[in-house]
């Protein structure tokens, strides 16, 4: 009797352990299917035209899409597969915006379901880019560690306890301003290009949890570490 009651015991936990299937499909986040308000001095333009002559392989037959404001112009490359529809804002009123609306022809296709909402998420930052523009923030916190700008204002020297101070040129649509000595601010259109930028500064001296020293990207933090003891 025991035996049995110890096997019916086991199969119960089994049972209960045991993961429940189900057909209903995966809820996701939908963000391709959001449309996008933007403002009438901000244009965008498809070309319809596909790419013979890619940068990199994988934009071979896209499209081009270009996005103009008052910072500038950027451009991105547009998978086939991907539908951009535009709604002008009305002309009588000056406060309607235009909306662009992101689709693709097969939403049971994993690779189109993919590119949906980063082909979305990519144009609403380069919309944000071309009218606001974006800022990233640097801290120096480390003894003697400091920035300034050489050569027409397009070289940062960096002091970071080298033998020897780290110049490093700003890269095109990127600018950078030094309100301190341990304080810097890139500022860009894209967002790509000034986050990247801020990552290369950032290595030379990458954030340590001893002593809390190095350079900190917008409101980073690090939590302190006790060191050995004897």
């Amino acid at each position: 009797m025991a035996t049995l009651r110890l096997s019916s015991g086991i199969q119960a936990m089994r049972l209960i352990n045991t993961r429940q299937f189900h057909m209903a499909r995966p809820v996701m986040s939908h963000i391709g299917r959001k449309p996008i308000a933007y403002s009438q001095e901000i244009k965008v333009e498809h070309d319809m035209t596909p790419i013979t002559e890619p940068r990199i392989p994988s934009e071979l037959n896209n499209t081009l899409l270009t996005v103009t404001g008052p910072l500038g112009k950027l451009t991105l490359p547009i998978k086939p597969f991907v539908n951009i529809d535009l709604t002008p804002a009305s002309k009588d009123d000056l406060n309607s915006e235009n909306i662009l609306q992101v689709s693709i022809e097969n939403e049971e296709e994993k690779q189109q379901r993919c590119m949906w909402g980063t082909t979305r998420a990519l144009i609403n930052n380069a919309i944000i880019g071309v009218s606001d523009g974006y800022k990233v923030y640097l801290r120096l916190v480390g003894v003697g560690y400091r920035g300034v700008l050489e050569g027409d204002e397009r070289i940062l020297s960096l002091k970071l306890g080298y033998s020897h101070p780290i110049q490093m040129p700003l890269p095109e649509g990127v600018t950078c301003s030094v309100p301190a000595p341990n304080r810097i601010i890139l500022q860009g259109s894209n967002l790509q290009h000034v986050t990247e930028f801020a990552a290369k500064i950032q290595r030379w001296r990458m954030p340590e949890p001893y002593n809390q020293k190095g350079i900190f990207i917008n409101d980073e933090t690090i939590k302190k570490k006790e060191g050995k003891k004897k």
